[in-house]
Order: structure tokens, then C-alpha cells, then sequence
């Protein structure tokens, strides 16, 4: 079964962009444990993903992803001159995990926090819950398909459902 996810990335830090540029990227330097859970335990390839950009003059969601690679090692963690070291992490037992994504779509405006929390539909949206502040969330199938409608993006499962 298909799953929906949301990512936030500053966009100073790595953009749609960036991702459109790139094609593909790992998604490093997550240290959140329930952030890298949702990653080792229920991102499977195949799994869409809402690029969120955050910490920025316009914070929302800027473009759609898919996850190409499942959960493996953070090897960022083992380097020292990291910003995501951990000497608590090795090779042997990895503390933090990444994922790999791949471009789909950059939306041609950003669906803005404020616009998503101004649509009835998304009001049950994790990210609009008081004090979640994780940078990797599970969306319902419902909300996925509605951001991507605000953008006027038509997602394959739309597609698939409209058959």
C-alpha cells in the first residue's frame, strides 16, 4: 500500500530546485527518532512525498517527490566534519537512516501554510498540529490529492482513482 509523506527542507539548504537539478538525492542528516522511524519502518519506494519548504519568507509546499531508495545507513553521521555527526553512530551500528528521493513536479506556486491552513479539507493535517515541528510526516491519501489539486497538479493517484 501506497504511502503519503511530507518532507521539509530549508530551501537555502536544498530546494525543489536543488531536487529538480539533481534528479535524485539522499535525505540526510534527519536526527529525530520518530522522524527517522517513519523513515526505516514505513517509507517503502514508490511513496509520494510533498516538498515542504520551511524557515523561509513563504513557508509550504513547493513541488512533489517520490521515494526512489528505501531506509539505509546515514553515512553523514560517521563523518566528522558533518553538521550531522554523531560519535554515537558507526557503520557497524548505525544510529540514523536516509531514504533517497526523486523528482516529480515543481508546483508553479508555493501552497502556502497559511493557504493550507485556510482549507477546510486539511484542517485534521498533522502539520497543523499544535507542536509539531517534524521534518518528515505521514499525509492521508485525502490530503495529498487536495494540496496537489490547490497547485493544479494532478498526481498519479488521482489518476488511478479516476478510472
Amino acid at each position: 500500500m501506497k504511502h503519503y509523506w511530507l518532507m521539509k527542507s530549508e530551501p537555502d539548504a536544498y530546494s525543489i530546485d536543488d531536487l529538480k537539478r539533481d534528479r535524485t538525492e539522499h535525505w540526510d542528516g534527519i536526527r529525530n527518532y520518530q522522524a527517522r522511524n517513519f523513515m526505516m519502518q514505513e517509507m517503502k519506494s514508490g511513496d509520494e512525498v510533498l516538498f515542504y519548504h520551511s524557515s523561509c519568507k513563504v513557508p509550504g509546499v513547493a513541488g512533489v517527490a517520490r521515494v526512489c531508495k528505501e531506509a539505509y545507513p546515514d553515512f553523514t553521521a560517521w563523518n566528522p566534519d558533518s553538521k550531522y555527526y554523531d560519535p554515537k553512530s558507526t557503520s557497524e551500528k548505525p544510529r540514523w537512516f536516509m531514504v533517497d528521493v526523486e523528482y516529480v513536479s515543481k508546483f508553479s506556486e508555493v501552497i502556502s501554510l497559511s493557504q493550507i491552513r485556510q482549507t477546510p479539507a486539511l484542517e485534521g493535517m498533522r502539520l497543523l498540529q499544535k507542536g509539531n515541528r517534524l521534518s518528515i510526516m505521514p499525509v492521508g491519501a485525502e490530503e495529498f490529492r487536495t494540496i496537489c489539486k490547490l497547485a493544479g497538479y494532478v498526481p498519479d493517484v488521482a489518476k488511478s482513482l479516476s478510472r
